[in-house]
């Protein structure tokens, strides 16, 4: 056993040294192992970091090895640069062959095709033989020390000191090498920064002049200020967007010069704004909005006498034969004949004629005629019919599910800009048995017609109402559905209606939703004995949970928020958060009947609840390679009424799985302190899903770039759920003010993601660290984990895998 371990740790020694970052380094050549920035005090230091080149490789912790360049060089010992240099000149002499022959024949479809394709794949070539093959281009080369980036650096570094009020700022730097591996310390001398002491602009143009005192609140340059040259060009870029929205149409921001006066003594500079005239007229001048025509052009020429002329609200509509409504096309034009001209309302137009989706292209133009303009807004009708085809896959319970979705859309069916919608979803999803019989693969079938509106209906209507909510992109939605679910302990069916309104604001930061009807029936024809035996020995110890497969009318009211500040989920440089809020009303006209004797001798089922839920979300980087996101969950649903307190089991809550917390098992973890049953497979093996009425969730993750498309997360969970009332079969699983924190579960992990931009696939390995189900005292579990258990027990370690991230 010693001699095995000495073997394994002489291997191990021997791994690193072959993945060193200075192995087969030439001679005068030394690794980067390190830049330093010192004297930085009140400059932004991460950004005079970042300017630093070439930047050191991500190297594993106390040890010379880096992940990505032992890729580099993987990649690189089968690289053949001189092989891929003789097929770009095969491939660029047989492409000469070709032109050569479309010369003397003409244009040839064949030759043509195989022209492009050929010059595809020399581009191609030319790219590989920059960046190398594919594991090359995963990973890096080994960063060296060189004298011309060390070079730039400092004029980076210079620069952007010079940018931000720093002018009498000074750089030196030092290299320090031992053996193969260079240590440089970049060393900064910051001075005192300049202030802004005045700011004034220079403009005869009184228009302007009384334009720039109204929004002077809102300038980027004010006394006191730090000088930043960021700051003059976000005031140029603001300025010039001032302007164009109060009907300066031909001023653009090359109109606008700075001139920055330094006061070296007192440390201080003044900004002077200039606006320059323009060439064409003796100043700058407001153009109002004459004239407006929208045009719906056709196909093709064939079809140009097909033309249907029409007026509403000043707008001259010229449509492609007689298939579009004047009025829905006139309640997204948002600018007005006689308005001055406004660029932020003409590109929001643009917007909301595009969210009809009913244009291949929406462009807006104007003619300009001493101060007057004429709006052309020209569009071409999009496809009438579009057929959508998926195939996917999503993984749950550790088995693959395939999928495979349709979707087949008739655009302006009722030619008032209507969209008939079909669609139709069949796949696998893997859940574990509720009745010990292991994992299995749920087939799951669902096809939907739906005709969506691009306005508000019942109890809405009018002309007026149109104009006055067309700018919130207004749609109703009607719904007919039907959906299908096999499990292995039963057979589930279901038809639903839906009618909704959504709508948003111009930002597109606020969407909100009213389902003002969302009516479903549901059966389950199938259940197997053992199911059937569980959910009556439920029934007998007081749980009704037998309800929600009992022949069921489902029916509720519910609305959604949806608040996205600084676009979250493009996940860019800056912090941005995602809030959204959920209500709903079930069986709300039941209230209205007489219910007392509604569900006595009989198996049909009705309910009535009230739901809530919150779901918060925060993005935060900490540097560009650096990040931290968490999100905050709370959900309650409180049954009433005739339904003896049970809810339609699809409105339950339920914790654990690879978007919830991770080391549990999905739809597994509590309720509260209940100890779950245990299957064959041991201690963590719960056959059972536990849905629960209440529902607390927090997650917070610190994501990392390693390189490449590979990123890394580390993460800690903490949430439970819990019911509303005792449940005698579930004893602990009630909430409790006095304990509930006490039945918080803790799992934490590492995640590995791969991040191709169009597509995030993500492994978590998470395990338990503090178990609710365990008795006080004893719920602490993560000290299970040792050397000859690196993942604790058996199902103490959940390995989940998902596509994109967890929020």
């Amino acid at each position: 056993m010693r001699f095995t371990k000495y073997i394994l740790f002489l291997s191990l020694l021997g791994f690193i040294q072959a993945c060193s970052l200075t192995k087969n380094l030439k001679e005068g050549e030394y690794a980067l192992f390190e830049n330093n920035l010192e004297g930085v005090e009140r400059a932004d230091e991460e950004a005079l970091a970042g300017l630093i080149q070439p930047e050191t490789n991500f190297r594993v912790p106390l040890l010379n090895v880096s992940p990505g360049v032992s890729i580099y060089r993987v990649g690189k010992s089968f690289f053949d640069s001189a092989r891929v240099a003789r097929k770009i000149t095969e491939k660029e002499l047989e492409l000469e062959e070709i032109k050569a022959q479309l010369d003397s024949l003409g244009d040839d479809r064949k030759l043509l095709k195989k022209s492009d394709k050929i010059e595809s794949r020399i581009e191609s070539l030319n790219h590989k033989a920059e960046f190398g093959n594919g594991l090359m281009r995963t990973g890096n080369p080994v960063a060296l020390l060189d004298s011309s980036l060390i070079d730039r650096s400092i004029k980076n570094l210079s620069g952007f000191l010079q940018n931000n009020g720093f002018f009498d700022s000074r750089l030196d730097y030092e290299v320090k090498t031992k053996g193969k591996k260079a240590y440089v310390t970049y060393r900064v001398t910051e001075g005192s920064p300049y202030k802004i002491d005045s700011v004034y602009s220079r403009t005869d143009n009184e228009g302007i002049r009384n334009l720039l005192n109204r929004n002077s609140s809102k300038s980027f340059l004010n006394a006191g200020k730090t000088y930043s040259q960021n700051d003059i060009i976000s005031e140029r870029n603001r300025v010039e967007e001032l302007l164009k929205n109060n009907g300066f149409y031909m001023f653009s921001k090359s109109y606008l010069e700075y001139y920055v006066y330094t006061d070296s003594v007192n440390k201080k500079v003044q900004i002077e704004q200039r606006f320059q005239k323009p060439t064409f007229a003796e100043k700058h001048r407001v153009y109002t909005v004459d004239k407006i025509n929208f045009r719906v052009n056709p196909p093709s020429n064939e079809f140009a006498d097909r033309q249907v002329n029409r007026e509403l609200k000043g707008i001259d509509f010229n449509f492609y034969r007689d298939r579009y409504s004047e009025k829905i096309l006139a309640s997204r034009v948002l600018f007005k004949k006689g308005e001055e001209y406004n660029r932020n309302i003409v590109i929001e137009s643009q917007k909301q004629l595009s969210n009809l989706d009913l244009f291949r292209f929406v462009n807006i133009t104007f003619d300009t005629l001493g101060n007057s303009l004429t709006a052309n807004i020209f569009t071409q009708p999009a496809q009438k019919y579009q057929l959508t085809n998926q195939v996917g896959l999503s993984i749950t319970e550790q088995l693959p599910g395939p999928f495979f979705s349709t979707s087949l859309r008739n655009r302006n069916f009722f030619r008032g800009g209507e969209i008939l919608e079909f669609n139709f979803r069949a796949g696998l999803e893997g859940v574990a048995s509720a009745t010990n019989q292991g994992v299995y693969q749920s087939r799951e079938l669902g096809v939907s017609g739906s005709v969506i509106y691009p306005r508000f209906l019942i109890p809405f209507g009018g002309n007026r109402t149109l104009e006055k909510f067309g700018r919130y992109n207004p749609n109703t939605r009607t719904q007919i559905g039907y959906n299908y679910t096999n499990r292995p302990e039963y057979t589930r069916q279901g038809i639903n209606g839906l009618l909704s309104y959504t709508w948003s604001t111009l930002s597109n930061r606020q969407q909100f939703t009213i389902n003002l009807a969302d009516i479903n029936y549901i059966r389950t024809p199938r259940i197997t004995p053992e199911f059937g035996q569980i959910l009556l020995d439920l029934a007998n110890q007081g749980n009704n949970l037998i309800w929600s497969f009992l022949p069921s009318y489902v029916s509720s009211v519910s609305g959604q928020a949806i608040i996205n500040f600084n676009r979250y989920g493009d996940f860019q440089s800056r912090p941005s958060s995602l809030l959204r809020l959920f209500v709903e009303s079930g069986g709300t006209l039941l209230n209205f009947t007489n219910t007392e004797n509604i569900n006595e001798n009989t198996e049909f089922a009705n309910f009535q609840w009230l739901k809530l839920q919150t779901d918060f979300r925060r993005y935060y980087p900490l540097d560009r390679k650096q990040t931290l996101a968490y999100r905050l969950n709370f959900g309650i649903a409180q049954p009433y009424g005739v339904s003896s307190g049970i809810l339609p089991y699809e409105k339950y809550f339920f914790a654990g799985g690879g978007t919830s917390i991770r080391a549990w098992q999905a739809r597994r973890l509590g309720p509260g302190s209940f100890q779950p049953s245990q299957g064959e497979g041991g201690k963590y093996d719960y056959p059972f899903e536990q849905p629960s009425e209440m529902i607390i969730e927090s997650m917070l993750e610190y994501r990392r770039n390693l390189y490449g498309y590979f990123d890394m997360a580390l993460f800690i969970d903490i949430g439970n759920s819990w019911v509303i009332g005792v449940d005698q079969t579930r004893p602990g699983a009630d909430f409790r003010f006095d304990r509930f924190y006490k039945e918080l579960a803790v799992g934490t992990g590492i995640g590995l993601r791969m991040d191709f931009d169009f597509l995030v696939i993500r492994l978590d390995l998470a395990t338990k660290a503090i178990d609710p189900s365990e008795p006080e005292g004893e719920r602490w579990v993560l000290d299970n984990i040792s050397f000859n258990r690196p993942f604790g027990i058996k199902g103490q370690t959940v390995l989940n895998f998902g596509i994109g991230y967890p929020f």
